[in-house]
């Protein structure tokens, strides 16, 4: 609840910040239609991002359906899972790929996918695996695809007006267009990343229930981060780039702890799933 409400405020800044900049750019043209205008963009962004979820992530991993008959036992995890939560089991893909990495994707549960890479699939056990689909599971269930699509569509329009803000002809502060034009997506860059780490943050905890092993989930984050190390992902590939929010750990090798970072530093992910053991009566 903590973090939903946490997220609900993030989204109010990030729509404060763009009614901001509209407000700037309508006074000094004298019409609003600038901030109508963007809240049609927004809207436009945020159902194409909704709809083509899944087909863009999926497309950029290269993923492909997993056999039921090869992957059996992923396909039996997944579906007992979504049983326990009296879910639908989403489609479940593997993505050809050697770094250890999940996530999961679609614009609902009705039409939900969850893709593993192959890296993940020969570096986990059963039981961590399980933990994983736990936690990519409760992505879907929380209906976080939506979040983060509509976080992205109101990003991209905030990018898009500063940028128009700074170019606007009738404004008479050129030093203060400036700046809005630079801080303004900035701000919106941070409480996007702000919104995405507390979804993660959610994910864990919701997940650690639903499967009932922290544990697994905190020893599965930590094999993670160091084959992330060691096959990091090109952050200068955009197509990684289009699904790297999603994974449930960041794709790409460096500093990872920072205020534009979508994922929450592992070590604070493992800390937080051993006190949700202890809370458990396990013993990490």
């Amino acid at each position: 609840m903590r973090n939903r409400t946490k997220t609900w405020f993030l989204f109010a800044l990030m729509l404060g910040i763009l009614v901001a900049i509209g407000g700037v750019i309508s006074a000094s043209s004298g019409s609003a239609i600038w901030i109508i205008l963007f809240t049609g963009i927004g809207l436009i962004s945020t159902a194409v991002m909704y709809w083509n979820s899944d087909k863009i992530a999926l497309r950029s991993m290269q993923a492909y359906a997993a056999d039921p008959q090869q992957f059996k036992g992923l396909y039996d995890m997944v579906h007992d899972l979504a049983q326990r939560a009296g879910e639908p089991a989403p489609r479940i893909y593997i993505s050809p790929t050697q770094q250890p990495n999940a996530f999961a994707t679609g614009r609902n549960p009705q039409n939900a996918a969850i893709c593993f890479t192959e890296g993940i699939m020969h570096l986990l056990d059963p039981r961590e695996l399980r933990a994983v689909t736990g936690h990519e599971l409760m992505h879907v269930y929380n209906r976080d695809i939506l979040t983060s699509s509509v976080a992205a569509a109101i990003g991209t329009v905030i990018q898009g007006a500063a940028y128009m803000l700074m170019f606007s002809r009738n404004n008479s502060n050129v030093l203060f267009s400036i700046l809005g034009a630079i801080l303004a997506p900035l701000a919106a860059g941070l409480v996007q990343a702000g919104i995405s780490r507390d979804r993660e943050t959610s994910a864990d905890h919701d997940g650690a229930r639903l499967t009932g092993d922290p544990l697994a989930l905190a020893s599965a984050l930590q094999k993670i981060s160091g084959g992330v190390q060691r096959h990091p992902m090109s952050s200068d590939d955009h197509r990684v780039k289009a699904a790297s929010h999603m994974m449930i750990a960041n794709p790409f090798a460096g500093k990872i702890k920072n205020w534009f970072s979508t994922h929450p530093a592992v070590e604070d992910r493992v800390d937080r799933l051993n006190q949700i053991a202890r809370d458990m009566g396990q013993q990490p």
